[in-house]
């Protein structure tokens, strides 16, 4: 059996998703379906249980959770505005603790879902302590598991894998409402209004020029798998493209992929920004400060763990979402 925590989010589905095309359906699903809509998100896939996340961590607690093979921990909130630290160091931090106090215990593999928010504003992105500054307590929750993994590295009893996740984006993440990717974002924006919405210029940075390692949620599940395959590896790995993007070449992929489903003509960002389909907007004050304008993963680790596939570039991943939520009749 496998345990995929965060089971019906957006990672964890496309996890199970990804177990099922091996033929794996001894899976536990542990969520929360307070919000039931997102059941949505496992309707088409084969699981062989649900347990609520409540009951899987007093099962934890007490030591009484039958042994799985392996635990895929993607479960935590992602909401990095959240400013309840109580409940984000109990929900992040203190879950993932006792995950992986009882993996340990068992001798169960763990692979577990940290952040590029522990890095802050950069502007390094490499898995080292000097280059880890978190800008709030999101990236700070998955930066103290981090540290705990690090001190124990060298007694483990069994493989732990902490996977940094830069800006996924990708089929599942509809619930996430305004914490969805900007390719989500923009999608629906441009269908409900007939333009796009960007930030404008700061922190040096063009209108629409902020740039992030935006990375698909197939790749995402690729690195996963690679490390479940691989339980001879342990430690901490950004899992990102290398590519820093900006902002505008998410919207503009993702509307010239919508113009050309609807038979009209491909437009260059000039066009797209003077015929008003990409607006941009003030940047918000509350953000200032707050912000990542700039992110870029450092493989170097990843790919001395002997992972050598090639990532989606924005253009290949947004224009493939784009394509699978017209094929879904999502999108018009």
């Amino acid at each position: 059996m496998i345990v995929v925590t965060g089971a019906a989010g957006f990672i964890g589905s496309n996890l199970v998703r990804g177990l099922n095309r091996r033929g794996v359906t001894d899976i536990l699903a542990i969520d929360d379906l307070s919000d039931g809509d997102k059941f949505h998100n496992l309707v088409d896939l084969q699981i062989a249980d649900y347990m609520h996340k409540d009951t899987f961590r007093a099962l934890v607690r007490s030591g009484d959770l039958p042994r799985p093979d392996a635990v895929l921990h993607q479960g935590a909130c992602s909401d990095t505005t959240e400013r309840d630290g109580h409940y984000m160091m109990d929900n992040n931090y203190r879950v993932t603790l006792e995950i992986f106090e009882y993996c340990q215990a068992r001798e169960v593999p763990l692979l577990y879902a940290s952040s590029a928010a522990v890095y802050g504003a950069g502007p390094r992105y490499i898995e080292a302590p000097e280059c880890e500054s978190p800008l709030n307590v999101y990236g700070y929750s998955k930066l103290l598991f981090d540290q705990v993994l690090r001190r124990r590295m060298a007694s483990l009893s069994a493989p732990v894998v902490g996977l940094r996740y830069f800006n996924v984006y990708g089929p599942n993440e509809q619930h996430k409402e305004r914490m969805a990717s900007v390719a989500f974002h923009n999608m629906n924006q441009y269908v409900q209004d007939g333009s796009v919405r960007l930030f404008g210029g700061w922190d040096g940075y063009a209108d629409g020029g902020q740039a992030r390692d935006f990375i698909y949620i197939d790749d995402v599940v690729n690195v996963n798998l690679f490390f479940l395959d691989h339980p001879e590896k342990t430690g901490i790995y950004n899992c990102g493209t290398g590519r820093a993007q900006p902002f505008n070449d998410v919207a503009q992929t993702v509307v010239n992929t919508l113009r050309a489903h609807r038979g009209e003509s491909v437009l260059s960002l000039d066009q797209l920004a003077s015929e008003q389909l990409l607006r941009y907007i003030p940047f918000p004050d509350d953000l200032k400060g707050r912000y990542q304008s700039h992110t870029q993963a450092d493989l170097s680790q990843l790919r001395a763990a002997g992972y050598e596939a090639p990532f989606y570039d924005v253009q290949t991943g947004v224009a493939a979402y784009v394509q699978h939520l017209l094929t879904q009749g999502k999108l018009r």
